[in-house]
């Protein structure tokens, strides 16, 4: 079996970003102070509380159901929460930490349920899973949202383990080739009155940064000419409720712009399986030019001179090394879009906006 060695998602970080996208107020991680740091930071910048039971090296021997019953006392105490997630991580899960009996010894008001994920479960999405079915059972989302959720997580597994960075044994993270090259191929095709097409597969909150491309190419074609396609995965009637959220948020944003999508494929969750609805839409406008952005590599048949706007750095180096030299990367994006509740600019955005300047 093939051993992939470039740091891959953790299952529980998978998993607390299902929890906020379930809309849960507090997630309680019931592990080492430093587990989960970096990801439990960004997440309280989307408004999720997150804190920890802090196990210490005694608790490994003794047990920690005494500083997960405190620490749900002090999260009632001091957020009065509706409803509570408290994630297992290796260390509890490794002790056999009984998390539902520490729960109910808590006895605070909140609907508070366990997730029973360590970061030793392979891959990522079983996390997420592990999640969906507890705030199933929590009653946080319906059994038929939950098997939905569900599918999508493994088709997002197939995809990454197929064609994008699951498939690879080891990719060095990639610093982008500069912006102005691939506007640059924009502006001339618009100026010579021919047809771009600009494709969004965006991963959940990642939409708030990849949507500005459709601002900017839409000021491209009202100066120079020409004509575009716009085509997304922004359904706001499909998802969590974050997730549906997410997508009235940047409608109303490009409205007010004057912006308008032409195709909407599905979902920000289902951005797994919608490669062949949304080359269908494409094939039927035949542009000279197809901008892809966001999970590009679920777009069947890329094209070599197609432009890619990914935001992972190791997926860059994919790109890049299988040949596609119009792949770009806006690196960091997620940590910028964390909190966003309108279109956060994308560097290539506003590289194209300042050229028609």
């Amino acid at each position: 079996m093939r051993n992939i060695i470039h740091p891959r998602p953790n299952p529980i970080i998978a998993a607390m970003y299902t929890l906020r996208d379930m809309d849960v107020d507090v997630v309680v991680v019931h592990g080492p102070a430093g587990c989960g740091f970096m990801a439990s930071r960004m997440l309280e910048e989307a408004d999720v509380r997150v804190v920890t039971s802090g196990m210490r090296d005694n608790d490994l021997i003794f047990g920690a159901s005494e500083p997960l019953i405190n620490t749900l006392k002090q999260v009632e105490e001091k957020f009065h929460p509706k409803t509570v997630a408290v994630i297992g991580t290796c260390a509890s899960m490794i002790i056999g930490e009984d998390m539902a009996k520490s729960i109910r010894k808590a006895g605070i008001e909140a609907n508070v349920f366990p997730v029973d994920c360590h970061g030793c479960m392979g891959d990522n999405t079983r996390g997420a899973i592990k999640a969906l079915e507890a705030g199933r059972d929590a009653g946080l989302i319906t059994k038929e949202e939950c098997d939905r959720q569900v599918s999508l997580m493994k088709a997002a597994t197939r995809l990454e383990k197929s064609v994008g960075m699951a498939s690879r044994d080891y990719l060095p993270p990639a610093t982008s080739p500069t912006k102005l090259h691939v506007c640059r191929r924009i502006i001339d095709v618009l100026s010579q009155g021919g047809k771009v097409a600009v494709v969004m597969d965006a991963k959940k909150e990642l939409a708030y940064r990849f949507a500005d491309m459709f601002e900017a190419v839409d000021r491209a074609r009202r100066k120079l000419g020409g004509e575009t396609l716009f085509v997304a995965n922004m359904d706001p009637e499909l998802g969590l409720p974050r997730i549906r959220n997410y997508c009235r948020e940047i409608y109303a944003d490009l409205d007010s712009k004057g912006v308008s999508i032409d195709v909407v494929t599905g979902g920000l969750d289902e951005y797994s399986i919608l490669g062949e609805r949304m080359k269908e839409a494409v094939d039927s406008f035949k542009p000279d030019l197809l901008v892809l952005m966001g999970i590009c590599h679920a777009y069947p048949e890329m094209g070599v001179d197609d432009i890619l706007i990914t935001d992972q750095p190791r997926q860059l180096a994919n790109y890049l090394n299988l040949g596609y030299r119009w792949a770009v990367g806006e690196i960091s994006s997620h940590s910028m879009v964390m909190g966003a509740h309108s279109i956060v600019p994308l560097e290539t955005a506003e590289t194209l906006r300042e050229l028609l300047r």
